[in-house]
């Protein structure tokens, strides 16, 4: 008889192990589901807004995972989306170092497909200029005119802003309705917004602002 509830115990105690070992295996799996949930919900990605966000890779130096890594112009310089961009930042001597040395930015970036927009010969006589003339050239000043000297979420960019040129932006609507940024003579749409690099935040748009004074 001793024997038997012996045995009979070690069955129910083997049992209550079992049960706790699986109810605390269930708990570590929730916490671990809600931990990635979170991770998810903290990511660069999950920040961002707009169309356009579905072309930027989704890993490497050019995803936002490797841009928030990254000081503004060589973050944009490892994305496929701005290398016509970069290439006019480029041709600006010095004016990638002045970027990547900045604190904080706001910077407006054209897309490739914008700057396809101007006529050739003129983008070539911009970026020649730029080599030549460097921050006292209309390319600088161009490029000026789409940075703003903070750092400005979807939540922080809407209103007037004041730009690197001495001029201004208007920048309305937000992330649910969608975004457009004015110079009063060009209107851009932001097609993927709020892009966070290591010095500022990105907004990629469709045109290039070229009403500077």
């Amino acid at each position: 008889m001793k024997l038997h509830h012996l045995r009979r115990g070690s069955g129910i105690a083997a049992a209550a192990i079992a049960l706790s070992l699986t109810l605390a295996a269930c708990g570590e799996d929730d916490k671990s589901s809600g931990g990635g949930d979170q991770a998810a919900a903290d990511s660069p990605e999950a920040q961002t807004f707009g169309d356009g966000c579905a072309e930027v890779p989704t890993d490497g130096a050019g995803s936002f995972d490797g841009m928030v890594n990254d000081p503004v112009a060589t973050a944009a310089s490892n994305n496929p989306l701005l290398t016509t961009l970069v290439t006019a930042v480029g041709a600006v001597d010095g004016l990638g170092d002045t970027l990547n040395g900045a604190e904080e930015l706001t910077v407006f970036a054209p897309y490739n497909g914008a700057f396809a927009e101007i006529p050739e010969a003129d983008l070539n006589a911009l970026v020649e200029g730029g080599m030549a003339e460097g921050q006292d050239s209309t390319l600088y000043k161009v490029l000026a005119h789409h940075v703003l000297g903070e750092n400005a979420d979807a939540d922080a960019v809407p209103g007037d802003k004041d730009t690197l040129a001495g001029d201004s932006l208007t920048i309305e609507g937000d992330a649910e309705s969608g975004m457009t940024v004015s110079d009063g003579t060009v209107t851009a749409n932001v097609i993927c917004g709020n892009i966070p690099t290591a010095n500022a935040t990105v907004y990629v748009i469709d045109k290039v602002l070229t009403g500077v004074q």
